[in-house]
């Protein structure tokens, strides 16, 4: 059965990220399977309004304003106009809301209910449960989860954070891994795809391959691709990366990344007089990241919390031995064989790297053969069709027992057929009033305010008044009358890419 679903989330291209990667895979896939998405997201700079890319994928970047990390100012209601005039208009029947610390995120989920559709939360994240910071996001979770039909979790980790911080039954949530396009992170070695005239640089010259059979003196290359900030463990690369350097001479680091920390780093280059064996790429698009991976053997990963770690799955897709530190669901990800695990701490990750050059002097470890294992383990067609089956439980196509494994008749019942919440205002109200003494009566104050709003709209702005929106035609022979190299008829213009791929803007 096709569904219409509705992505959003702050975070989106053209920003790179695992959770703007994981939107725009999962949506193209989705497509491919015959369903209808549509993204919802804010206005970048130079990117405002609704915006096609490939397969057909519509983008409405709606302008709001971004205090932090690309993060929209929380206003609770006046995205609600809006957000109801594109549901109805792309005839929308499942929102699907990523990223806890999202404001446009929980405030669809918030409308979507009120609207009457089935809604899914994906979250990316580990949080604690200590700090002011983590207290009120897991409250804010709390409230947004208190009336979601499901929730998926990226790592079994992060499920168990997910449930404590929000209070949920576990039935609720599934693990849906992220995964990789294993084609477009191939070693130097690998044949390029048909159509693929194989990897330039942006001086218009191609990556050297480095050497596989490394002598006691030949150079080794660390890469480290990461978002220079605390919780990426930055402070931590920059105390071991002297030291590392100091223990083994012969090898390079290559670090490409920007954020508030980058300055930091800098200095520590220029104080230890670093910067010949360290090079400074800054930020680099997602469609760079393979031509970066490819001129390293090691891949190093300082993180302090992660949920899953995307880019270590593309680092060993792209032959890179993979040094990470033992946080959060990183140990799910790879085989113990394509990994050399440190704790959070400079010694044990100093210790950990020198292993993995060992390792790799030794002869100890193939990295030839990581790209054919990674291809075999990730596939985003998988992750479709597991997200797929998710929307059937949520909207009945599949009975309780079938889509939860057990039977949910012990639950509330404010719960509808398969374990899904019940749209019933009264239902909503007592889900939410259970939130906390306080907060539940301000989450049901919330609510209220939403509704009357939502019928507000409806006698002001009569659905009968909104144009509906016509379906990008599906694609069925490429490259013919008139279709792109990518399968495309657009009926805008040619405006930039995305990992590779054309942007098409309306005019």
């Amino acid at each position: 059965m096709p569904y219409n679903i509705a992505m959003v989330s702050d975070f989106f291209f053209p920003q790179p990220g695992g959770v703007e990667s994981h939107i725009y895979q999962l949506s193209t896939k989705l497509i491919d399977r015959g369903h209808k998405v549509v993204i919802i997201t804010h206005a970048y700079a130079g990117r405002t309004g609704v915006r096609y890319l490939t397969n057909g994928l519509k983008v409405y970047h709606v302008p709001f304003f971004v205090i932090y990390r690309e993060t929209t100012f929380p206003t609770v209601f006046s995205f609600f106009p809006i957000f109801r005039n594109i549901i109805i208009r792309e005839q929308i029947g499942i929102v699907h809301g990523h990223g806890s610390l999202s404001s446009l995120c929980h405030e669809a989920i918030l409308h979507a209910r009120t609207m009457g559709l089935r809604t899914v939360f994906t979250d990316h994240s580990l949080f604690g449960f200590a700090d002011a910071a983590s207290i009120l996001t897991n409250k804010l979770l709390k409230f947004t989860l208190s009336d979601v039909d499901h929730v998926i979790c990226v790592s079994h980790t992060c499920k168990e954070n997910t449930v404590l911080r929000a209070s949920l039954d576990p039935l609720m949530v599934s693990v849906i891994p992220n995964a990789v396009v294993a084609e477009n992170f191939r070693p130097l070695d690998q044949p390029s795809p048909p159509g693929d005239s194989g990897t330039v640089l942006t001086n218009g010259s191609r990556p050297s391959k480095p050497p596989q059979n490394l002598g006691p003196n030949d150079i080794i290359t660390i890469v480290v691709i990461s978002r220079l900030f605390y919780n990426k463990g930055t402070d931590l690369l920059i105390a071991a990366i002297p030291r590392i350097l100091a223990e083994h001479p012969n090898v390079r680091f290559i670090i490409a990344g920007s954020g508030p920390k980058a300055i930091d780093l800098e200095q520590m280059l220029e104080r230890n007089v670093l910067q010949d064996k360290v090079e400074l790429l800054g930020s680099v698009r997602h469609e760079e990241v393979r031509d970066v991976m490819v001129r390293g053997h090691i891949y190093l990963h300082p993180s302090l919390t992660e949920a899953f770690g995307t880019v270590l799955v593309e680092a060993a897709s792209c032959g890179l031995y993979v040094v990470t530190t033992r946080v959060g669901g990183i140990p799910e990800v790879l085989p113990a064989h394509m990994t050399t695990f440190a704790k959070p701490e400079e010694d044990d990750l100093v210790s950990a790297t020198g292993k993995a050059i060992a390792a790799l002097r030794e002869k100890k470890v193939r990295t030839d053969r990581f790209h054919e294992q990674v291809k075999l383990m990730y596939s985003w067609t998988d992750v479709a069709q597991r997200t797929e089956r998710v929307y059937d439980g949520v909207v009945g196509m599949l009975g309780e027992e079938e889509f939860y494994g057990s039977s949910s008749g012990g639950w509330s019942a404010t719960r509808g057929h398969a374990g899904v919440q019940s749209f019933a205002l009264i239902d909503r109200l007592k889900r939410y009033y259970g939130c906390g003494i306080w907060a539940g009566k301000l989450f049901c104050m919330c609510v209220i305010v939403d509704y009357l709003l939502f019928v507000f709209l409806e006698i002001r702005s009569p659905r009968s008044s909104i144009d509906i929106a016509r379906n990008w035609p599906k694609k069925s022979v490429q490259n013919q009358n008139g279709t792109n190299g990518d399968g495309l008829q657009p009926s805008g213009r040619k405006n930039e890419r995305v990992n590779g791929k054309a942007i098409y803007t309306l005019e």
